[in-house]
């Protein structure tokens, strides 16, 4: 059973003008998520969602406060207060060493400039570490190294103990945005419009200290970026302000595909004119499968095929305002929210391919009359070769956020006798 909890509470900002979208009736056949419950514990805006086991998870946002959920019945467990500002990152974390019992941990970093381990099961703060000089806005672990990193103004390199191992030199005001692991102990940073590229040289023989290298900076991208995940062994995909889509080889770094015009791709039959404001074209978030890369490109959706390296299919308005979060469903599904409190099911769907032209026939063609023009052929080849093979359709409307919808999470329950169910925050 699979269960959905999405989280938000913030009014929509700047509602672009209203496009046509794709309206689904009240029957809603394909939609299985149904049941509604609304958990209030939060006074501001709810940013983070993170599961922590099969019938448990955590949220936390602009309040600075953790809250542990029961996913079942939406009771509060546990409300974990520490921080004096917004929670800007979260993630789960193995137990620590010294601690006999293996309770579940979590990590929350703030705008205060501290980072804090939570144990989830008791709601004790087990350590708190507040040297930072600038806000984590990523945490990442590196689970084969047995350590973590915090990303801000600088990088740092840390242990399960919560001791400090190395850092790098200050590298941006504005701080490490995103943060992912790649082979050969190297990590992706995001910082501004750059991404570098960081080696984590582990103690040996001769040294007996750790070690964080600069390798590499990749200077592609031409404004900020805002998303960066792996997406297989091999590549690893980044997004920019400006609608730019990157692939990169997971190994030597360089640029297998690139994609800067998601906006002039798609619906020949009828001219695409964007308002070019920048979150119009932002690159927002990102998910994926074995073939495609799914991008939450302003307003909104668009699939992206590795192999043909294209777009396959897309809903240039699938909202009324920015998407902020997607994810994939079974059976070529896919779930998005937005700014404008709307949560949409779509579907990826193979288009019927056009019929090929028919030859003429008959006398008059014996001699050279009825043959089709071949320069007036050409626009209309050129038309099919930039039609989507793809379509995304909707399926879906989950109706009950009045306020903008930051996140979701899909929580799979191995109790397959409860009926499927919808949570909400």
């Amino acid at each position: 059973m699979l269960r959905w909890l999405i989280g938000g509470g913030r009014e929509p900002q700047g509602l672009a003008e209203k496009s046509p979208l794709q309206t689904i009736g009240e029957e809603q056949t394909q939609n299985p998520y149904t049941e509604l419950l609304v958990l209030r514990a939060h006074r501001d805006i709810v940013r983070f969602l993170v599961q922590l086991d099969d019938c448990r998870f955590a949220s936390a946002g602009d309040d600075g406060i953790v809250v542990v959920w029961n996913a079942q019945t939406g009771e509060k467990l546990l409300e974990l207060s520490g921080h004096t500002q917004k929670i800007t990152a979260i993630i789960t974390f193995p137990p620590l060493e010294a601690c006999e019992e293996k309770n579940q941990l979590i990590l929350t970093a703030s705008a205060d400039k501290t980072v804090i381990v939570w144990d989830c099961d008791t709601g004790r703060q087990v350590r708190k570490v507040s040297c930072f000089h600038s806000t984590v806005k990523c945490l990442t672990i590196l689970q084969r190294l047995d350590v973590w990193l915090s990303g801000g103004s600088d990088l740092c390199v840390w242990n399960r103990r919560l001791d400090l191992l190395c850092k790098t030199s200050h590298l941006s005001d504005t701080g490490v945005s995103a943060l992912i692991e790649i082979p050969k102990n190297c990590v992706v940073a995001a910082v501004g419009k750059e991404l570098i590229i960081f080696k984590l040289v582990a103690p040996t023989e001769g040294s007996l200290e750790w070690n964080i290298l600069e390798v590499k900076r990749l200077l592609d991208h031409q404004d900020n970026i805002l998303s960066l995940v792996n997406v297989n062994d091999l590549s690893f995909v980044s997004g920019s302000h400006v609608g730019e889509l990157i692939v990169w080889d997971v190994s030597d770094w360089t640029v297998q595909a690139c994609e800067r015009n998601f906006w002039t791709q798609l619906d020949t039959q009828q001219e695409i004119k964007l308002c070019q404001k920048p979150n119009d074209i932002s690159i927002h978030h990102f998910t994926w499968d074995e073939e495609n890369v799914f991008a939450a490109v302003g307003r909104g959706l668009y699939v992206y095929n590795l192999q043909m390296k294209r777009v396959i299919a897309c809903q240039k308005t699938a909202h009324d305002s920015s998407v902020l979060h997607i994810a994939r469903l079974p059976n070529r599904q896919l779930i998005s929210c937005s700014e404008d409190g709307s949560v949409r099911i779509w579907e990826l769907r193979e288009k019927q391919q056009l019929a090929a032209e028919p030859l003429p026939t008959g006398f008059f063609n014996m001699w050279g009359f009825g043959r089709v023009n071949k320069q007036a052929s050409q626009p209309v080849k050129k038309q099919q070769e930039n039609t989507t093979p793809c379509s995304l359709e909707l399926i879906g409307d989950l109706i009950g956020h009045s306020s903008s919808v930051e996140i979701f999470l899909g929580i799979l329950q191995t109790d397959t006798l409860e009926e499927d169910s919808q949570v909400k925050q």
